[in-house]
């Protein structure tokens, strides 16, 4: 047997309809994955049990995810020691120096959210106490403040090459079924899904013109008329008070380039470690006896395409934590006491996400194993089911953004959606596209197009959804009303959604993400001309 039919569509159905119900991914996706596991145990509770302590387990004892596990932890380490050392504060007020005029302040706060792209809820707080002070001498409204902070947060995330959410991403695509097949590792996966990652391009781009040209609609055009025009910050009258102030630390001794400075070291020693971890796993002793043979016999772009990601991560994070901690010592930022305490609270932070990026694994594996490996073989019953009943390919990008896009947006979660959908969708876009003829770079491209949807449907809901965190922590950083903020941003979000769809659509009709992003473009363009001469609130 190599599937249990349709009985397999219970784990990921059970665990969309809890999100919606309860809010709460966690649990339902360990309700997803004991259903899955009562199933395959013949509806034995204690069997069900003891299986699913065995694929928790599991899923800690692979190599790879255990070193994505420990990145993410130590990633949250050192977004703690940044937040003790008030070095956020500093460069907030080096830019106060040199920011004079609206625009170039507006530019500023889109280009520090890039800047800060190691973690989106760091993003949001961090770069929302910097420029608050900025922003509100310019009447810029805390509105257009929190949406610029939203928009740099889990769009910036989920295409930056080095941050827990990609490897959240690398890890579940590396695990679905079919992906061998594609013949690419799953970093050269992720860097080549960026240019087809439509709502996450797309709303970053919107800040941008939006910025330069303020052609403002709907809600955030009256909010920036009244404090442009009043110099009224936020709607007290109709969205209520403005969120709590936000804790942060400030220390003289602080200065501009010690907020840089780790995001750096991250950056370049990642990519050192890329291609030197695929040089030194080439060392066998024999044929290629040293680093220097090694680097002589692999080119720097094959190097880099068969580096194993997870490695090379750790090795990065290990390497930037250790000497940023050594490096705020030097610099008495820090004390070891205080050094060790915000690195142990960085950590603490990432639980949730860790628990749910097990959960994730977890799941993953209930759904695509067979049953003699203990699954539900659900992607093999799915790709049967949809091959048979002769779905058109094309179609699948902008249905998977669709519903990936309602998933997120009801459940707050983007980890939650990628985590379910992904495994789902890769290996039926695999099996369309081997039926339809397709090979090579043509069925890379549907699947990479297919992908990218569930990422940008994903990434919509936790950039517009009013449950979202980042939502929350954009509104607390920005000093906004969260209604406000919500109200102002929604129909920019719904607006790059549906830009976004119609590239998917036409996107998937050509396998083509040139030809995707013209008809999203075209649409964004008009518009940006029609919208806020029509969309007055």
């Amino acid at each position: 047997m190599e599937h249990f039919g349709a009985w397999g569509l219970i784990p990921p159905l059970l665990t969309i309809a809890l999100a919606f119900i309860t809010k709460d991914v966690i649990i339902s996706l360990f309700l997803g994955i004991l259903s899955g596991a009562l199933i395959v145990a013949g509806g034995n509770p204690a069997l069900a049990l003891i299986n699913t302590t065995d694929l928790l387990a599991g899923s800690l004892s692979d190599g790879w995810n255990i070193r994505i596990f420990l990145f993410c932890a130590l990633l949250g380490g050192l977004v703690g020691m940044l937040s003790r050392t008030g070095s956020s504060s500093a460069l907030g007020y080096w830019a106060s120096r040199h920011l004079k005029k609206r625009n170039s302040t507006l530019i500023a706060t889109w280009f520090f959210g890039l800047l800060i792209f190691i973690d989106d809820y760091f993003n949001s707080l961090a770069v929302g106490t910097m420029m608050r002070p900025i922003t509100d001498k310019q009447k810029i409204s805390r509105a257009k403040l929190a949406y610029i902070l939203d928009s740099t947060a889990a769009p910036v995330c989920i295409i930056a090459p080095v941050s827990s959410w990609v490897v959240t991403v690398m890890s579940v695509v590396k695990g679905s079924e079919g992906f061998g097949s594609l013949g690419v590792s799953e970093f050269s996966f992720f860097i080549r899904s960026i240019p087809y990652n439509m709502y996450a391009l797309l709303a970053i781009i919107m800040v941008v013109v939006v910025s330069l040209t303020h052609r403002d609609f709907g809600p955030m055009a009256a909010s920036e008329r009244l404090a442009r025009e009043q110099g009224v910050l936020w709607n007290v009258e109709r969205y209520g008070v403005a969120s709590g102030e936000v804790d942060h630390e400030e220390n003289p001794r602080a200065l501009a380039r010690d907020m840089l400075f780790p995001i750096i070291v991250l950056i370049v020693s990642a990519l050192v470690f890329f291609p030197l971890t695929t040089w030194m796993g080439a060392v066998d002793g024999e044929s290629i006896t040293s680093l220097g043979a090694a680097i002589a016999s692999i080119p720097l772009g094959q190097a880099f395409n068969d580096t194993d990601a997870s490695v090379a991560l750790f090795y990065s994070a290990v390497f930037t934590v250790s000497l940023t901690y050594l490096y705020y010592l030097a610099r008495r930022l820090l004390t070891i006491k205080t050094a060790s305490e915000s690195l142990k609270d960085g950590i603490g932070s990432m639980v949730p996400a860790l628990i749910i990026l097990t959960m994730a694994w977890t799941i993953g594996t209930v759904i695509k194993s067979t049953p003699a490996d203990g699954g539900l073989g659900l992607a093999r019953y799915l790709s049967e089911v949809v091959v048979g009943g002769g779905f058109p390919i094309w179609l699948l990008p902008g249905i998977v953004f669709a519903l990936s896009a309602l998933i997120s947006f009801s459940t707050g979660t983007s980890w939650g959606t990628f985590t379910i959908m992904i495994p789902i969708v890769l290996p039926i876009v695999i099996a369309l596209g081997e039926v339809g003829s397709l090979t090579g770079g043509a069925l890379l491209n549907a699947t990479l197009i297919s992908v990218a949807a569930v990422l940008s449907g994903a990434v919509f809901g936790d950039h517009a959804s009013p449950i979202s965190d980042t939502t929350i922590l954009s509104s607390t950083g920005a000093g906004c009303p969260h209604l406000e903020h919500v109200a102002t941003q929604m129909p920019y979000a719904l607006f790059i959604a549906g830009c976004s769809i119609i590239g998917f659509a036409v996107g998937g009709v050509f396998l083509n993400a040139i030809i995707g992003w013209i008809a999203a473009l075209a649409v964004f363009a008009a518009g940006m001309v029609i919208l806020p001469k029509t969309y007055k609130a």
